[in-house]
């Protein structure tokens, strides 16, 4: 497998989109749940205060939000999805049989589908790593977290044009 395989691809209305999300939430974001958490603390007993507990723990996703946005903004791959070749790889709108059913989605970052009617596979889960690489007619399975082994058929795979 290659290493491209690893980096997550985003396309540069993405990218964008995803900036601006970590500019709020780095800068207006913090300084909102900051005064919450203090309106909160005036309140009194931070034993007994659910405002306080609840914007903590408001704080704390979005912190982890942040995180994770610095951390995929500084590893991605930015620009146009790549050109379909009849094989499975990030940024590919695929066609399988799974399971015994059809199924279409993206394979790639749920960033990148923002407002797509795609399902998002990660290349990372389960199914991604099965099927990644293959080819149109080719067949894979992966495990459930049930133990069950899925098959997996590659009907199509297209270009992701957003």
């Amino acid at each position: 497998m290659s290493t491209d395989a690893q980096v997550p691809f985003l396309t540069q209305e993405a990218y964008d989109r995803l900036v601006a999300e970590l500019e709020h939430l780095s800068t207006t974001g913090r300084d909102e749940i900051a005064k919450r958490i203090e309106a909160a603390r005036e309140e009194g007993d931070l034993k007994e205060n659910g405002g306080y507990h609840a914007a903590k723990d408001e704080q704390g996703k979005q912190e982890a939000r942040i995180r994770t946005l610095e951390s995929l903004l500084k590893t991605a791959k930015v620009g146009e999805a790549p050109a379909s070749r009849g094989v499975v790889e990030p940024g590919t709108v695929v066609t399988a049989i799974v399971a015994g059913g059809e199924e279409v989605f993206l394979l790639g970052s749920r960033e990148i589908a923002a407002g797509s009617d795609h399902d998002v596979y990660s290349e990372a889960s389960p199914l991604g790593q099965a099927i990644l690489g293959l080819k149109v007619g080719e067949k894979s399975s992966y495990e459930a977290p049930n133990g069950r082994s899925i098959a997996v058929e590659i009907v199509n795979v297209e270009t992701y044009t957003g």
